[in-house]
């Protein structure tokens, strides 16, 4: 199956990779990842740091070209970055001479047909969404490491992408703010069904986010085992008590270890 396979948009998966291939000169730094990411759904990647996660990701957003392989939304080939999917970095890379509600904003600069009042109306929705209402005005300087991630969060929703993509957007957070960002990703997926793909070293923000975690095995990066998580939904922090979350979590940190 590809992406030239005739597939329609309402058939394809949302997301395929098939036989992906990213070498930088010498160094393969993955080697042949095949996946599927079915519409609406939350997936992880976990592996050890240097096994391609950040790698396979940029290539989904259209930051990079594989070596090899294709990669496709809805059934298209990617062949550059599009608005069909939102990028939220582990640095919130927000511009600093602009206000939050301006960072935003300018994620609507492509939108035609919006007026400017509509641009901000929209912005104002979703900071108020991701919990900024009444930090429209502030710099970036002026917020928490945590609130700047939030403002990130809504400058990739704004604009109505199917899939969204995440690459440690919690990692240089404090353990509580982190906690917090988990469980407004959670609030957020919920509320707007979006296909999200997770690159993260915390298997156990995997576990609590996903419907499926994939592990990948080290350098040159290949996908290991896919877990799937059966826990319900909808999900809080609190479900980490639940019993099989721990089998889970003790599963994925095993099956990176063994590959080490």
């Amino acid at each position: 199956m590809s992406a030239g396979s005739g597939q329609t948009q309402a058939t394809a998966p949302k997301l395929l990779a098939e036989g992906v291939v990213k070498r930088f000169g010498t160094v393969t730094a993955l080697d042949g990842i095949d996946l599927v990411v079915e519409r609406n759904e939350f997936v992880s990647i976990v592996g050890a740091s240097g096994c391609g996660k950040s790698t396979l990701l940029s290539l989904i957003a259209g930051l990079e070209e594989p070596t090899a392989g294709t990669l496709a939304v809805d059934g298209r080939e990617i062949l550059g970055p599009g608005r069909d999917r939102g990028v939220v970095f582990q640095q919130a890379t927000l511009m600093p001479w602009l206000t939050v509600q301006k960072n935003v904003e300018f994620a609507l600069r492509g939108e035609s047909g919006l007026s400017k009042s509509e641009r901000a109306d929209r912005a104002r929705e979703f900071l108020g969404l991701v919990g900024l209402a009444g930090f429209e005005g502030a710099h970036p300087a002026q917020l928490s490491g945590g609130m700047q991630q939030r403002a990130a969060l809504a400058r990739s929703l704004c604009y109505g992408p199917d899939v969204l993509l995440m690459d440690e957007p919690f990692g240089a957070l404090d353990a509580l703010t982190r906690r917090t960002m988990q469980e407004l990703l959670l609030e957020v997926w919920e509320q707007h069904r979006l296909t999200v793909l997770l690159v993260t070293h915390d298997i156990d923000e995997a576990v609590i986010t996903s419907d499926r975690v994939v592990v990948m095995s080290p350098r040159p990066g290949r996908v290991r085992r896919i877990v799937d998580v059966p826990i319900p939904r909808p999900r809080t922090l609190a479900s980490e008590r639940a019993p099989e979350f721990r089998e889970i979590s003790d599963e994925i940190l095993g099956l990176i270890h063994e590959a080490e």
